[in-house]
């Protein structure tokens, strides 16, 4: 593990981890959140970044000059479903694009408590639908998301399914939350280890979201889902993740429904530590790793 990654770590558990506490208001949080956003790098020069609505749900659509124009990232951001917009990810969705030489559409879903469940997911099939019905070729087309982004990715493809609308070519995961009654093993083992994430708190962040919903519908919780059928996936946690077992879990379930998975479990990485490709070389690498999947498949 590289020194920067264990600086990191120091960085998260001291500005993050010792404010992530069950009693901590939705509001706080946000405000936290908005305040680091206006910290967070632009692009570089040559990124085209627009502004769009996709039938409804705000989004932008993010190349760099070496985009092809029929290749597509259906990118959903994470923050809990409570926090969390495109704006938090701009030093993050160019070097998706920059990867995999595609477009990167990543939408402002609507956030819990205000808009529980399905909120989210029904504005992720709703923008995924518009994106299919401006010609784009889901065989040309990816879906990515992080933490809760990252479940919702499964979610928004079992709905897909179900609904019978074409699914994208494949699926890259970091860090996912596909249990929302967290019931995984890390939950407990790796509380402390964690230098991010507050398992009681992600309990509260799963009830505002959730507003009374069954944390075991597939819908919300893919982990319970039946996969048949879905494309295949990559998903990357940290080994000192609380949710390592969310990742580990739905790698074996779509792999027992038998479809093609892929889990790569990185060392004291913290939670989505690809955020900080900026500055952690594991970050990039991950990063790499992700593009190369998609490559193949695209």
């Amino acid at each position: 593990m590289s020194l920067r990654a264990e600086v990191v770590r120091l960085g998260l558990r001291w500005l993050i981890k010792r404010h992530a506490r069950p009693d901590v208001a939705i509001s706080a949080i946000r405000r936290r959140a908005n305040a680091a956003k206006y910290l967070v790098p632009n692009p570089p020069r040559g990124t085209s970044a627009v502004r769009i609505e996709a039938s409804g749900v705000p989004a932008i659509r993010v190349a760099t000059r070496d985009a092809l124009r029929d290749r597509h990232i259906f990118y959903l951001h994470g923050g809990g479903y409570v926090y969390g917009s495109p704006s938090h990810y701009r030093d993050f969705l160019w070097r998706i694009a920059a990867q995999t030489s595609a477009n990167v559409l990543c939408i402002d879903y609507r956030l819990a408590p205000e808009h529980p469940f399905p909120a989210a997911l029904d504005d992720a099939v709703q923008a995924y639908r518009w994106l299919m019905g401006s010609g784009v070729d889901p065989s040309r087309t990816a879906m990515m998301g992080d933490s809760a982004g990252g479940g919702l990715v499964f979610a928004t493809m079992l709905k897909l399914r179900d609904a019978g609308l074409p699914l994208p070519a494949a699926a890259v995961a970091f860090s996912p939350w596909t249990d929302l009654a967290m019931t995984g093993e890390s939950v407990r083992l790796n509380a402390g280890a964690d230098p991010m994430l507050d398992t009681e708190q992600g309990l509260v962040l799963a009830r505002c979201y959730l507003g009374g919903t069954d944390p075991r519908n597939p819908y919300a919780s893919p982990l319970y889902g039946d996969l048949r059928g879905l494309p295949p996936s990559l998903i990357q946690v940290g080994s000192d993740e609380i949710l390592r077992d969310d990742a580990v879990r739905m790698a074996e379930r779509l792999r027992a429904a038998g479809c093609t998975a892929e889990i790569e479990i990185w060392p004291r990485m913290p939670h989505v530590w690809h955020l900080f490709a900026r500055v952690v070389p594991e970050a990039r690498q991950a990063m790499e790793r992700a593009g190369a999947f998609l490559r193949a498949r695209l």
